[in-house]
């Protein structure tokens, strides 16, 4: 199976299957911006409002984090992931760390 036909869901069943439990899955990534998005979230910072460098930032590191999320299923042989859930830390001002988990689940 294609790590693009897993069914990633944040709901704990999947309407019209059983499933058997394989196990826990994940998918992590640690993201920086350069030093110029930085300086120029730091001028942002002054006067408020959204600071775009980071919302990308945020945005691809979860979207790099639910690709490797599939990867991993893939590899265990699962055909979903149920309960995903995100998580995320700040490592140093300019670092975030997200993580993307769930349970791989095999279709009966």
């Amino acid at each position: 199976m294609e790590k693009s036909e897993i069914l990633v869901t944040t709901t704990e069943y999947v309407p019209g299957h059983d499933y058997e439990i394989i196990g826990e899955v994940f998918g992590l990534t640690t993201q920086s911006k350069n030093v110029v998005k930085n300086i120029g979230a730091g001028f942002k910072n002054i006067v408020g409002g959204e600071i775009k460098a980071y919302t990308e930032l945020l945005t691809e590191a979860r979207d790099i984090a639910i690709d490797r999320l599939r990867q991993n299923a893939v590899k265990m042989g699962a055909d979903a992931v149920v309960m995903m859930r995100f998580d995320s830390d700040s490592i140093s001002a300019d670092m975030e760390t997200v993580a993307a988990y769930g349970t791989a689940v095999k279709f009966k």
